[in-house]
């Protein structure tokens, strides 16, 4: 599929472009913030799982865009396993979020001191299986979960992505172990046949268990007791926001303005994607193909 065809299809994947901003994911934390203002007043913010840095932008221009010369400057930390181009609002961090190593890393750019937010944009690779994607989405929530209580203040908030399923249950009964606010979000440019949705956490009230240090894994020294207390059957709020915005399920004119249309490449190109050794291994078998089969076709020829 083309470029051409794909802007036609996928209307903020044309205005990611058209905004310069490195991922089209970037109108999904726009969305959540205008509608729940959870970046207001915020000065310390960390992004987990931040590459390409579509979300990164969106708090760089809430953050410092917004900022005075009669307030305090705020600091943005960008944290990925996988390389990351820089950004001169940004401090990037290249790191696995389950290594406490990593949280040793974010804790020494804030001079030690916790943040006020962490947002969380990550997802695996999908594998096309419903139950595994969940699986595998809620052990990267719970390692973002268990991250975010070693470097969030308390009264903070978090947001992160979640695939909704049968067993979602528990993971929200988890959250609210720390976070006295709890609801699920769906924002307008997350495509309906998508399982995804975002938990907003707001309120952070760390409940550790006796003996427990701050910074300790949250899911071996939480209150225990008072998560027996949660029903199971709580019912968590769903909201949709994006209300005002593109459907993103609809086909759109390339025209949406008064200008001509014009084809631009992504704001963003991938630095080291994951898939590139394929890439390389795929092109060497291709070259590979193309001159046995080549020398076989001219013997025969001949």
């Amino acid at each position: 599929m083309g470029k051409a065809s794909r802007d036609k299809r996928d209307v903020y994947y044309r205005l990611a472009k058209e905004q310069v901003w490195r991922s089209r994911s970037a109108f999904k934390l726009l969305q959540l913030q205008e509608e729940f203002r959870f970046l207001d007043g915020v000065k310390a913010v960390v992004d987990l799982c931040a590459a390409p840095g579509g979300w990164s932008q969106v708090l760089s221009q809430h953050l410092w865009l917004n900022e005075t010369t009669h307030q305090p400057k705020v600091k943005i930390v960008s944290v990925d396993v996988q390389e990351m181009a820089p950004h001169p609002f940004l401090e990037i961090v290249q790191g696995d979020i389950t290594k406490i190593n990593t949280v040793k890393q974010i804790l020494e750019k804030f001079n030690g001191n916790r943040v006020d937010c962490v947002v969380c944009d990550g997802a695996p690779d999908v594998t096309g299986n419903n139950d595994m994607d969940l699986c595998l989405q809620e052990h990267l929530l719970s390692a973002a979960y268990a991250i975010t209580c070693c470097i969030l203040k308390a009264g903070g908030s978090f947001v992160a992505k979640i695939f909704r399923g049968k067993n979602n249950a528990v993971t929200l009964n988890l959250l609210r172990t720390h976070f006295s606010k709890v609801l699920v979000a769906k924002p307008r440019c997350s495509r309906n046949s998508s399982i995804e949705a975002f938990v907003v956490c707001a309120d952070f009230q760390p409940r550790l268990s006796e003996g427990a240090s701050v910074g300790s894994f949250p899911l071996r020294d939480l209150d225990m007791k008072f998560y027996s207390s949660l029903s199971a059957r709580q019912k968590t709020p769903f909201v949709a926001c994006g209300k005002e915005m593109y459907d993103s399920d609809r086909t759109y004119s390339k025209q949406l303005g008064t200008d001509d249309y014009v084809i631009r490449n992504p704001a963003q190109s991938p630095i080291s994607p994951p898939y590139a050794e394929s890439i390389r291994v795929l092109s060497n078998k291709t070259v590979y193909f193309s001159i046995t089969h080549g020398n076989k076709g001219d013997q025969e020829s001949a």
